[in-house]
């Protein structure tokens, strides 16, 4: 474990039983999430591949303009 971590954990365990379950859950939601998230860019990156390839066949014959931020 980290030094980091280790000072996070002290400072957890002075907080009342109840914050610390919160806070336990909410970390473990997060860390699913993460891990849900990683499951689906990784599913998802032949995809991204062939968006990418189009997007650029598309720049390349010039059927695309710059982002214009002001329009959004």
């Amino acid at each position: 474990m980290t030094q980091l971590l280790e000072k996070v954990f002290a400072q957890v365990e002075k907080l009342p039983e109840v914050e610390q379950n919160a806070l336990a859950k909410w970390l473990l939601k997060e860390l699913s999430s993460e891990k849900s998230w990683d499951k689906a860019f990784a599913e998802s990156e032949n995809t991204l591949e062939k968006l990418a390839d189009e997007a650029l066949k598309e720049h390349k014959k010039k059927k695309t303009r710059p982002l214009d931020l002001d329009s959004l």
